[in-house]
């Protein structure tokens, strides 16, 4: 009885543990992320970045296939055959007219008998069992196609690398302004939950002072009014915070089920911090230009392969092989013979007319090293105005987030000044509410400026090349 009970005992624990063990794996992970945080988790996880370094990676596989063009290349190759039926081959009948021709020659038969002409007779050749091996390899000694690529090769896989920093510069970009658009939702949430909890405790105070006979009943109802509607803006801005946070854990490749908590905050010091003078900027720095100067130096291999396709190739080849032919099935005996070739040579192959399509393709490869110059030189251009707008405007954003700041510290004494003549009883709630809302779009004018200020700080960075 009592191992009975000890059996179930075993079994309701495993049970539980089984349970408890389940639940914890269903619960959301909680993240704490600095914007770094964020940055190097979106460089493990986001999909598009991972797809820029597979292209990187099949890149350089095509180019190690390329590099295999210059390498020795060996074959091997068999053949078996068992002829249930030898072939006929219809052979000229010439020994019939020479017979009856020395026949008359001799006069063993008389001369007037005619000379039958030559017939065709079928004749079978062969045997019924045939197998050959042979070990086949050849080296390429000079082609002017094979050479130029292997040249090409490390400026193509420079090329795939830009292109991976490039996708890896945009997710940042992407990234910090997501980072900062979930501070300025959550700013904004704590700024109508602190307008939330003084309107509450005023309408508290209101209430007593109207118990007391020293308030009216209008001063509840409007405070009453204030607060409903902040409550009603508290629930935007709870959404507004929900999907901010989505959004940001969809740009770094986060499960949205997982929880993300920030630890950056945000102020105008980290905004006016790392920002560089104008004689350190050098625009051709960026990886957008690396990325097309290195696309030029491309073209021009390209083109360089194409002009060096009129020059000859030459090759080296060499072959041996066995064979053996049975009337029967006796390959494996040693007594019966085996034939063996082998021989080497030199291959030699010159163009010399193909429809002028090697032309036609220097044509283009030169016109596309000339679209690209083009491509390049409208880059240039549009990098200045880039950079020059960039610097205008977060110039100007600096300039009003120091006019907000000082907006809301003049808001919150007006508020003070409006709370204290309201308690001393030469107030009103009108004055009250003025000045609290006065506060609460100050406040939020100033997270606002701070906000924007920090995504013309970024683009900033990504203007000059340094992000």
């Amino acid at each position: 009885m009592n191992r009975i009970v000890i059996r179930w005992v075993i079994i309701w624990i495993g049970i539980f543990c089984y349970g408890t063990g389940r639940a914890q794996d269903s619960l959301p992970v909680v993240h704490r992320f600095s914007l770094d945080d964020c940055i190097a988790y979106a460089i493990t996880h986001e999909l598009n970045l991972q797809s820029a370094k597979i292209d990187a990676r099949i890149t350089d596989a095509k180019e190690k296939e390329v590099t295999g063009l210059a390498l020795p290349r060996v074959t091997a190759s068999g053949q078996f055959q068992d002829y249930l039926k030898l072939p006929t081959t219809l052979f000229p009948d010439f020994f019939s007219p020479a017979v009856y021709a020395i026949l008359k020659k001799e006069n063993l038969i008389p001369q007037d008998k005619p000379i039958p002409q030559a017939g065709l007779t079928p004749v079978q050749f062969g045997t019924q069992y045939n197998l050959n091996a042979s070990l086949n390899a050849s080296q390429t000694l000079f082609d002017p196609s094979v050479f130029v690529a292997l040249q090409a090769r490390q400026t193509i896989l420079e090329l795939a690398q830009k292109n991976v920093k490039r996708t890896e510069r945009d997710l940042k970009v992407s990234v910090s302004k997501a980072y900062y658009n979930v501070w300025i939702a959550r700013k904004q949430l704590q700024v109508v939950k602190d307008n939330i909890a003084r309107l509450e405790k005023l309408l508290h105070d209101t209430r007593v002072m109207y118990q007391n006979g020293f308030a009216e009943k209008l001063d509840v109802d409007r405070l009453q009014v204030q607060l409903n509607n902040l409550t009603a803006q508290l629930t935007e801005m709870q959404n507004v915070v929900t999907l901010s946070d989505q959004l940001l854990k969809f740009q770094i490749g986060m499960p949205l089920q997982d929880s993300l908590q920030l630890t950056d905050s945000l102020s105008f010091d980290d905004v006016k911090t790392d920002l560089l003078q104008d004689d350190q900027v050098d625009l051709h720095q960026r990886i957008d230009y690396q990325a097309l100067h290195t696309q030029l130096k491309v073209n021009e291999y390209d083109l360089k392969r194409y002009q060096l396709a009129w020059l000859p190739s030459l090759s080296a080849s060499a072959s041996y092989g066995i064979n053996a032919a049975r009337t029967s099935f006796n390959f494996f005996d040693h007594n019966e013979p085996w034939f063996k070739t082998f021989y080497v040579g030199m291959n030699l192959s010159i163009p010399l007319f193909e429809g002028l399509q090697k032309k036609y393709r220097i044509d283009q490869a030169k016109l596309n090293i000339e679209k690209t110059q083009t491509q390049l030189q409208l880059l240039d251009q549009s990098m200045q105005l880039e950079w020059q707008q960039a610097k205008t405007n977060l110039s100007n954003y600096l300039l009003n987030v120091a006019s907000q700041e000082k907006n809301m510290q003049l808001a919150q004494e007006v508020y003070e000044q409006t709370i204290k003549k309201y308690e001393a009883g030469v107030g009103s709630t009108i004055e009250i509410n003025n000045a609290e809302g006065d506060l609460q779009q100050a406040q939020l004018n100033y997270y606002t400026a701070l906000y924007n200020a920090m995504l013309a700080k970024i683009d900033y960075l990504k203007a000059i090349g340094k992000l």
